[in-house]
């Protein structure tokens, strides 16, 4: 079940971009006479990435700032990068996550190593972890598990029966045409409601089905043969395997159509529609929704939201004009999908083929401790998680970041008080927003209970369904009681963060607390360019063209006047526009809307965390270390934390879902800051250069 969330980085394997030439938008600009490169007196040689958290070796010092700041910052680096086989982008963030998921398997070998007492979160890790590893007794059972998990859908003779089908399947491996999750009510943020989005594709976005760009026709191509070749391994026979493969991409089509975009889903007052049990028949005629919210486990509810309503009166009439047999073939396909990594290698190999090779350009699967490590983080992973922070996250690293968070805030304060744009009433509520921030940090001060979670030994099938089912249960069971804020959505290993609007907090794992993002024993201008950026992103997220809709309680309500929506767009239109511009590959730019949140944050964020790092200072100026101004370090370690290549299937993916600009574009935000141009002493004429109208000032 997905959650409100705005997160730093889509993933850690999507969170940066591949080398560029200079921006389309400047590309036009004839250079004037470059300005004398930027001195630097000979360094000794700084430790690498994930050590210290700036690497001069890795800038590239014959490119002038001011021509390509992506280039001078990270150069070096870049060109020297080979992305690994197993992976589809590499930069700063993997780098992190290959430490942290290093970290994570001593941590869980030792437990599967243990002998550990029956019931105990040790047994469970382990059990878990050795049951997905022990690819010989996965391989004895071939596809018998799926098989039991195909008969309801096999088995269906009408639609009602499919529609069961379907709802009993999501709390195990199974299709999600209907998809929800449970969340605050983003009007009534104290309650929990179940909230619908639409579902139903096996590619990344409706593009893939309906473009005619011609890249992602190819994809759509590969698309068929790999479902013929799933059904087939699943038990439909090989005659008629082709065919309904086409009749399935067919049906998913007929989704796509109706599908809203990713830009229309993002807005929150567009996606909030209230719905009862009713409504559902009576809006989306053609699915048996009785059958499916009872199956699942919603009977006793009356109250959802449908975040696009149009496209589920759409699916639904998609599914009345399909035959059952092809909506039997279509459950079967996403439910072996959904449970490849635990049947047969010939399923994982073949859904890592498309998925990953074909879509992203990835050439080799991780080796399975990986796929392991993921699979025990992302069903028990605060289980691991409590014993990550124990090793890994000392006293001194929290006690630091909790200082950076408050000065952060409060410049973000001084910003929020002297917005010259605002209106003095919406200003005060602004602030009032802001005093109410809470900010958790690390780890959870309260870990999930897993007592009722039996994980069996050599049952790797079976111990994923279960898993799953008690998350399922876990999240059902929210209904009808009080919110709990103390909830994490992230484990303490994941390297990312995120604001949660509806409980106005910000949120930082404990494995995106170390180099090249923070040190607590690091330079401050490293800290602040870095760490205290992302936090200054986060804090932001609550202003976005989105978050601002939330008020100091989390409440989606429009409490800013229409004085201040008018000038708030003006701005957002001037930033979408500035990174629209943008060409990471030849005829596919960056989507200025769509990573419209991301980029005002990404901006926000830097204009906070730099005044917060002045702040720091006490009046006096850095010291020059290493040839480099404090300012020069603050730009620069911000810049490198984004570095990061992409295969071009994989930037193509990242250009039609977004939501985040690709990595290595992140840090032109920064042409957006007056600070930037003296230090690095950027001049008219040069590519970079933005003219003080052109620089965008929303906070």
């Amino acid at each position: 079940m997905k959650r409100l969330l705005i997160c730093l980085a889509a993933t850690t394997a999507l969170a940066g971009c591949a080398t560029t030439d200079t921006p389309a938008e400047t590309a036009a600009v004839t250079p004037a006479a470059e300005p004398a490169p930027v001195a630097a007196t000979p360094a000794a040689p700084k430790p690498e990435l994930g050590t210290f958290g700036f690497d001069a070796a890795g800038m590239d010092r014959n490119v002038q700032p001011g021509h390509d700041w992506v280039e001078f910052a990270n150069g070096n680096y870049l060109r020297t990068l080979e992305i690994p086989a197993d992976r589809a982008s590499f930069g700063a963030f993997n780098v992190l996550d290959e430490l942290s998921r290093t970290r994570t398997r001593g941590i869980i070998e030792e437990a599967a190593k243990s002998n550990a007492a029956a019931g105990t979160n040790a047994q469970k890790v382990g059990d878990y972890y050795n049951s997905f590893m022990d690819e010989a007794a996965i391989e004895a059972r071939g596809a018998a598990p799926l098989g039991e998990d195909l008969k309801p859908f096999m088995d269906a003779r009408s639609k009602a029966d499919f529609a069961r089908a379907l709802g009993t399947s999501l709390a195990g491996f199974g299709p999600s045409l209907f998809p929800f999750y449970i969340n605050q009510d983003a009007k009534a943020p104290d309650r929990y409601v179940p909230i619908f989005a639409q579902g139903g594709l096996g590619m990344p976005d409706r593009d893939y089905y309906l473009s005619s760009d011609a890249k992602l026709a190819a994809a759509r191509d590969k698309y068929v043969p790999h479902i013929a070749k799933m059904l087939t391994m699943s038990g439909i026979p090989a005659a008629r395997a082709t065919q309904a493969a086409q009749n399935i991409l067919a049906f998913e089509k007929k989704l796509a159509e109706v599908h809203w975009t990713r830009v229309e889903s993002r807005d929150d007052d567009k996606t909030y529609n209230k719905w009862t049990r009713a409504d559902f028949a009576r809006r989306a005629p053609g699915f048996d929704w009785n059958a499916y919210l009872t199956a699942a486990g919603l009977g006793a509810q009356n109250e959802f939201i449908v975040s696009q309503p149009s496209a589920f009166t759409g699916m639904a009439k998609a599914v009345a004009g399909t035959p059952l047999q092809t909506l039997k073939d279509w459950a079967v396909l996403h439910t072996a999908r959904d449970a490849a990594g635990v049947l047969p290698k010939a399923f994982t190999e073949e859904r890592f083929d498309f998925s990953n090779r074909t879509l992203q350009g990835t050439p080799q699967m991780e080796p399975r401790w990986k796929r392991g490590v993921n699979a025990v983080n992302g069903t028990i992973g605060e289980a691991v998680g409590e014993l990550y922070v124990a090793r890994y996250f000392p006293p001194a690293t929290k006690a630091k970041m909790d200082e950076l968070v408050k000065n952060i805030i409060a410049s973000m304060d001084n910003r929020l008080a002297n917005l010259p744009w605002m209106v003095p009433e919406t200003r005060a509520k602004a602030r009032a927003k802001l005093a109410s921030f809470r900010s958790k940090i690390g780890y959870p001060d309260k870990w999930i209970d897993y007592s009722a979670l039996t994980i069996r030994p050599g049952d790797a099938y079976g111990n994923a369904e279960r898993a799953t089912a008690f998350d399922y249960r876990r999240q059902l069971d929210k209904l009808g009681k009080p919110v709990d804020r103390d909830e994490w959505f992230m484990t303490p290993m994941t390297v990312n963060a995120y604001a949660n609007p509806t409980m106005n907090e910000i949120v930082f794992p404990a494995a995106i607390l170390q180099p090249p993002f923070f040190d607590p024993n690091a330079d401050d201008a490293i800290n602040y360019g870095a760490i205290g950026a992302v936090i200054g992103h986060e804090i932001s997220h609550h202003f976005d063209d989105q978050g601002r809709k939330y008020d100091p309680n989390g409440r989606l309500t429009d409490w800013w006047t229409a004085e201040d929506v008018k000038k708030f767009e003006v701005y957002a239109t001037q930033l979408a526009d500035q990174y629209s511009a943008y060409e990471p590959l030849p005829g596919a730019k960056i989507n200025g809307r769509l990573a419209l949140g991301e980029n005002i944050a990404d901006l926000a964020g830097m204009l906070v965390a730099y005044d917060a790092y002045r702040l720091s200072l006490g009046g006096k100026e850095a010291p020059v270390l290493d040839g480099f101004s404090g300012d020069q370090r603050f730009f620069l370690a911000h810049a490198q934390i984004w570095r990061t290549k992409y295969r071009e299937n994989a930037m193509r993916q990242q250009l039609v879902t977004g939501p985040h600009s690709p990595g290595n574009y992140r840090p032109y935000v920064s042409r957006n800051l007056d600070p930037w141009y003296k230090a690095f002493n950027v001049q008219p004429g040069q590519a970079m250069y933005l003219t003080p109208e052109q620089r965008v000032r929303i906070w």
